[in-house]
């Protein structure tokens, strides 16, 4: 099916689901993995990053590790930019490795500005010719970690109340 794919991570916990959904895809089809991190610039700060060299170094090592160890070939990369040019770095590293599709993650939450939010996504599907896959969001879970069925349907439900129109 997919033979290389770039996966995009942003350092939030739903990185960790998209890493693993990235992994499965590759080690069911024998795919590449091209791991990047686009440490965007805070907004109106005239070139200062959300993360130093350093923590983006970390995350991106820490990121290549797990897919590694999973018995995944992969590499990785860290670029900057602006928040409005994430989108075009993501599609640029894309060609530049000969992907054959995106791998972006998504949230349950909304949060503004984020490299994930569906604004970025859209972007990217624009700007690509590439098949974008889009990982499934983290679950909320309670402080006890444990989900039992019951709790799940409502879960659901009251995601789904809160999406629609009122």
């Amino acid at each position: 099916m997919f033979q290389r794919l770039l996966v995009a991570i942003d350092g939030t916990e739903s990185s960790d689901v998209t890493l693993s959904f990235a992994s499965a895809i590759a080690q069911q089809s024998g795919a590449v993995v091209h791991v990047l991190y686009v440490n965007e610039y805070v907004v109106g700060s005239r070139g200062v990053p959300l993360r130093t060299n350093a923590e983006a170094t970390e995350l991106l090592t820490g990121a290549v590790g797990l897919l590694r160890a999973e018995g995944t070939r992969v590499t990785g990369s860290a670029r900057r930019a602006p928040y409005r040019h994430v989108p075009r770095h993501i599609v640029s590293s894309a060609e530049d490795f000969s992907a054959d599709a995106i791998v972006v993650g998504t949230r349950r939450k909304r949060r503004l500005g984020r490299l994930f939010s569906s604004h970025v996504r859209e972007h990217i599907i624009r700007l690509s010719t590439l098949p974008v896959l889009a990982a499934p969001a983290p679950l909320d879970l309670p402080a006890d970690g444990r989900l039992v069925m019951a709790e799940m349907l409502e879960v659901e439900r009251d995601r789904t109340r809160s999406l629609s129109p009122q």
